[in-house]
């Protein structure tokens, strides 16, 4: 994470870095040289140039990365989103390439800071994988196959998007945490647990991160927890649709449009193919028992070689995932009902690891099985 504060150098706000994040790609990747200044407009009003260096030369239009800006006015106290429709240039939301990128931040409204020595801002960057748009072979029905209309037919056929290709880890969390501020707000008691998340609360509600578990998928999270995390990036939850595609790939792998690179197997079971996650004594996943090397989760890409046809690790084991949906029937109409769960877990048999399997879970609910990734629909690519 980089935190910089702008300051006034003869009448230019400068941004200046007290500090600088890296880690390896599962985390927030590595921004730098980040400098700000404020400019006037030929119509009168202020805007605000942010000019940084992302280089990490894994970054492309099939491995994109996804950047966000976060400011506070009041020296940290509070922190908000930079609306992206207040952005234009080639480095944020979907950034496909490496190298300087420079966004120039719009708005009379939020632009005009009475004093811009207290103002900070932090650029984040998420390492997202392109799914492209087009067929699928969808095998699972929406919301569990008991929606309310009882012969809604499953959607098949979805636009471009963007899903992490990570599973939100722990250090991501935390950072989010102490950025929220609040008396423990996204945290609860059972997340001190060192062997199945580690997130120490101080007593002035501040978190840092049990050392070694940095890498870690976050767990005990609640639906709502997910969700304001990712409305705090600017993403969202995958919808079951998007998340089961992410799995096994379109017809094409390279879309509809394209189409000149069929999908070898695109009825698989898993990620990588029909093999059952223990098949001839090789390890895919981190599911039920300690023969896969963690008698718990397991960090973040540790079965990186047997991700999906697009590159997206986790999606079999080591933590359920939320999505988007809901499990809705008569009975559950107008309640706080059940969300749909997907991908197994670090507890569940291999069969439950599959690209069909769904289970259901009350939103509020915070377990040590149980965690996320984000998703983005169609944009542009920088």
């Amino acid at each position: 994470m980089m935190l910089y504060r702008v300051l006034m150098s003869m009448g230019i706000a400068v941004m200046c870095c007290r500090c600088s994040y890296s880690g390896p790609p599962s985390k927030w990747l590595e921004i730098s040289n980040v400098k700000v200044r404020q400019e006037q407009t030929e119509l009168g009003g202020p805007k605000i140039i942010i000019e940084y260096d992302i280089k990490d030369p894994n970054i492309s239009s099939a491995s994109p990365a996804y950047v966000f800006v976060r400011y506070s006015k009041d020296f940290g106290s509070n922190w908000q989103l930079v609306p992206m429709g207040s952005l234009e240039g080639n480095g944020f939301d979907i950034v496909a390439r490496p190298g300087h990128k420079q966004v120039v931040w719009w708005g009379t409204g939020q632009t005009s800071f009475v004093d811009l020595s207290q103002v900070e801002v932090r650029v984040r960057g998420i390492r997202m994988v392109r799914i492209p748009a087009g067929k699928f072979v969808r095998k699972s029905l929406p919301a569990g196959g008991r929606d309310e209309s009882k012969n809604a037919k499953p959607n098949s056929d979805l636009a471009l998007f963007y899903i992490a290709k990570y599973e939100t880890t722990i250090s991501m969390y935390t950072n989010y945490l102490n950025e929220i501020g609040g008396e423990g707000a996204g945290w609860n008691q059972r997340m001190t647990d060192s062997d199945r998340c580690g997130i120490i609360r101080h007593n002035n509600y501040t978190y840092s991160v049990q050392p070694g578990r940095e890498n870690y998928p976050i767990t005990y999270i609640s639906w709502y927890d997910a969700t304001n995390f990712l409305q705090w990036c600017g993403l969202r939850l995958p919808t079951e649709a998007e998340w089961e595609k992410a799995v096994r790939g379109g017809n094409y792998l390279d879309g509809d449009e394209a189409k000149k690179h069929p999908n070898p197997m695109p009825e698989r079971r898993y990620p990588w193919g029909d093999k059952a996650p223990n098949a001839d004594g090789v390890y895919r996943c981190n599911y039920d028992g300690q023969d896969d090397g963690f008698a718990n989760t397991a960090p973040v890409g540790s079965f990186d070689k047997f991700s999906s046809p697009y590159g997206v690790c986790d999606l079999a084991g080591n933590v359920a995932e939320w999505s988007l949906d809901w499990y809705s029937t008569s009975y559950h109409a107008g309640l706080d009902g059940f969300r749909m769960v997907r991908g197994g877990s670090w507890m569940a048999v291999p069969a439950a690891c599959d690209a069909i399997t769904g289970a259901t879970q009350l939103p509020l609910k915070e377990s040590s099985i149980m965690g996320f990734r984000g998703a983005k629909g169609l944009r542009r690519s920088r």
